[in-house]
């Protein structure tokens, strides 16, 4: 099986399982954009996986204005619709949090996760090419939870029964994309993803790394975030290349 058809069938054997699983209050509404944003996540994996990489990098879970919206890993919807070129409508989830509404990659709301990471991506590689002849990004956990309120809720915060059956299915999803995309180094993004690395991929000839979450509410994101991720990656010998001059580029993969 190639590369790209792992991962899909991976995605969607993991979407499935996960449409089992139930929440508790605080948690009002669950979503998961493999499910209705499916076509996006599959062109994205068709467009830039398919081959082993040198590195993954391994994000949390999605946020409500990036992935929740355009089912691309920290895809803020700009970046997605004009840089990645994957334009595709989504579907919306059911039940939709009135405060949460899917847009997909028309929504008007920035990410800034993703528009600091991809932002990063894009001056230092230039084009989605060169960035992915090396390296792909993915997140740990694809369901995004949301309060009643409308506030975020991480998945480390949720009680310790539902965490153990989430994480169970969320690991061995990881090690399925970790044995096929072969990587050298993984690396999270942010503690949380760095620590259930570490975990799934013990014993394994794959070294586990972290750099800094470019999230805003982390007060260390806010001032040089690429500064900083590139002195880390530095040392763990995965040095960036130098700016780029040209930042066109994108390759189409619309359904």
């Amino acid at each position: 099986m190639d590369v790209v058809q792992e991962l899909i069938e991976a995605a969607d054997e993991l979407s499935q399982e996960l449409s089992g699983l139930t929440f508790a209050e605080p948690v009002t509404h669950v979503y998961n954009p493999l499910a209705y944003a499916r076509v996006n996540y599959v062109a994205y994996v068709e467009a830039f996986a398919p081959g082993p990489k040198q590195a993954l990098f391994l994000g949390m879970n999605p946020g409500p204005w990036g992935m929740a919206q355009t089912g691309v890993p920290f895809g803020d919807p700009r970046v997605v619709r004009e840089w990645l070129r994957i334009t595709n409508p989504v579907q919306r989830p059911d039940p939709e949090h009135p405060k949460r509404p899917v847009q997909g990659v028309d929504c008007p709301r920035s990410e800034i996760s993703g528009t600091r990471l991809w932002g990063a991506v894009r001056e230092h590689f230039g084009t989605p090419q060169r960035f992915f002849d090396r390296f792909f990004i993915g997140n740990y956990c694809p369901l995004s939870f949301m309060e009643g309120s409308g506030r975020n809720r991480i998945p480390e915060k949720l009680p310790k029964e539902e965490r153990e059956v989430l994480f169970a299915l969320c690991d061995r999803h990881l090690r399925r994309v970790a044995g096929a995309l072969r990587p050298r180094f993984v690396i999270g993004i942010g503690a949380f993803a760095a620590a259930r690395a570490k975990v799934v991929l013990e014993g394994l000839d794959i070294t586990v790394g972290q750099v800094l979450h470019p999230s805003p509410a982390s007060p260390a994101a806010n001032t040089g975030w690429d500064r900083k991720v590139r002195t880390s990656l530095r040392e763990l010998g995965l040095c960036p290349p130098s700016p780029a001059v040209d930042g066109a580029g994108g390759a189409r993969r619309d359904a």
